[in-house]
């Protein structure tokens, strides 16, 4: 058998194709008022041939995936094949018996490879189609952040109705391996809750009703933080302890986050936040403007003036909450404030198929590990409503004058530095380096350290040098390990590592 010759294409190409066939999409009428995505979805099969299809192209209601799959190449073998979809593919069960979902139609299809645009919201979605390809061996990625956002704005309607659905809804389904612990009730008496954190959650949404009245209970039933028994009791779910729960560390061991500060004295103090998660973004805030006027470098602090990103420190904080694993035991959050740094510690790495690459050129897509704790938190305007805070991070040197901060994960914890100035950077590399620089490399390196990707214009410009001088630079600083040189010709660019 002759093997067909593989053809490359460009991934970016195919997700924008994706995304104009999307807007082709043909509305099924509805009498329920239930809002249908537009979906797009761009065929790669091994040889080179492209096929696209739009939701309800060829038949009402058919989705996207399926008319390429099953009308459009029924009679082809599609193994080695590649898709792009602006949705996340249906999950099993999420089609009446016995239509398959899209998931298994692509599992069936023997395709090796999907790129996904956004994750469904819908109740019987929600990362499940997600996972079921995973599991099945399929190699998931996700779209370019700009390309969801425009995902989202056009189905925007979609979006919010299905998001109340997912309040209103709780899908009955077996217990398995797709369902978090955190999902099940627990055998804790509503008492153990903190109302002061349920009365922060009811004025964010705005909610009448008292705290402790059934309708607000009901409200919380819907969103998954309660359940309901037979007999009318109700309980916490692990998500609803681990949200408002008085204590959650009595249960969860690893719930809450860890402060600690090291003074230039040399001294150490700890903080423990074992409080509700929704109340611990604002008490690490009150406790660090407290205590980093004593940590700080108070040149650093002047320089900054007002201007220190207490509300970006916070914003890693609530990423490490929310989008931490929770099933690594014993493993809390942390924050660690140095008089040159500011380290958040999330417990587990990124979230498949998000890669530690795209988190250090803050171009990760938008996915969360547990979406239930995002979309209290977005509804409580504690975190970025789709995201990972990837535009703060980024925009962070032009705002507040200071390094780009940088990921790394270590096994264990993935962890983002702040640094407070350039030189830090370079003794995270090298110590000994900070003092075998001359004052002039060091303001250089000042320069590239906040700008993070530089050209040789960039800094010949910067340095006011000439441009034999400026590559002299550049290649000093590759061969001491701090930049690294990416492309070639006139697309080269350098790096900070």
């Amino acid at each position: 058998m002759v093997s067909e010759k593989k053809t490359k294409f460009d991934p970016r190409k195919m997700m924008e194709l994706a995304v104009s066939v999307m807007e082709n999409t043909i509305h099924e009428p509805r009498i329920d008022g239930k809002k249908s995505p537009l979906v797009g979805a761009v065929l790669v099969k091994p040889n080179g041939e492209k096929n696209t299809a739009c939701r309800g192209e060829l038949r009402e209601g058919d989705h996207a995936e399926y008319t390429l799959i099953e009308r459009k190449n029924r009679s082809e073998k599609l193994d080695g094949s590649v898709l792009f979809a602006t949705l996340e593919p249906c999950a099993p069960g999420a089609r009446n018996h016995p239509k398959l979902s899209c998931a298994e139609r692509i599992v069936n299809a023997r395709i090796k490879e999907v790129w996904i645009g956004i994750e469904d919201p819908d109740p019987t979605v929600n990362h499940k189609g997600m996972k079921y390809l995973q599991n099945h061996g399929v190699t998931v990625k996700m779209f370019d952040r700009d390309l969801q956002e425009k995902i989202l704005e056009i189905n925007n309607d979609f979006i919010l109705q299905a998001e109340e659905r997912a309040k209103e809804k709780q899908v009955n389904e077996d217990i398995d391996s797709s369902i978090s612990k955190l999902d099940l009730p627990l055998s804790v008496p509503l008492s153990k809750l903190s109302k002061s954190a349920l009365e922060m959650y009811k004025k964010a949404i705005g909610f009448k009703s008292d705290v402790e009245s059934p309708a607000f209970y009901k409200e919380l039933v819907e969103m998954g933080i309660l359940e309901e028994k037979e007999d009318g009791a109700f309980n916490p779910t692990g998500f609803g302890l681990l949200l408002f729960g008085e204590d959650p560390r009595k249960t969860y061991s690893q719930a809450g986050l860890l402060g600690t500060i090291h003074y230039p004295s040399g001294k150490e103090g700890t903080e423990d936040f074992n409080d509700p998660l929704v109340l611990i973004p604002g008490k690490v805030e009150e406790w660090m403007k407290n205590k980093l006027p004593n940590v700080i470098d108070r040149s650093s602090m002047e320089r900054q003036q007002q201007n220190f990103p207490f509300e970006l420190i916070r914003e890693a904080v609530v990423n490490a909450l929310v989008h931490r694993d929770y099933d690594i035991d014993g493993a809390k959050c942390h924050l660690i404030i140095t008089p040159n740094t500011i380290v958040i510690k999330s417990p587990g790495g990124p979230v498949a198929p998000i890669t530690l690459d795209q988190l250090k050129e803050f171009k990760a897509p938008m996915l969360s590990r547990n979406p239930k704790l995002h979309y209290v938190f977005s509804q409580m305007a504690l975190a970025e409503e789709r995201g990972l805070g990837m535009k703060s991070f980024e925009t962070m040197p032009a705002e507040y004058n200071l390094p780009s901060p940088q990921y790394s994960y270590d096994d264990l914890y993935l962890t983002l530095t702040i640094y407070l100035n350039s030189e830090e950077i370079i003794r995270g590399y090298a110590p000994e380096l900070v003092n075998e620089l001359s004052a002039e490399e060091l303001k250089r390196w000042d320069f590239i350290a906040k700008k993070r990707i530089v050209t040789s214009n960039d800094c010949t410009k910067a340095f006011n040098i000439t441009s034999r001088a400026t590559q002299r630079q550049l290649n000093r600083f590759i061969e001491i390990g701090l930049l690294e040189k990416i492309g070639k010709g006139p697309a080269t660019r350098y790096k900070v590592k």
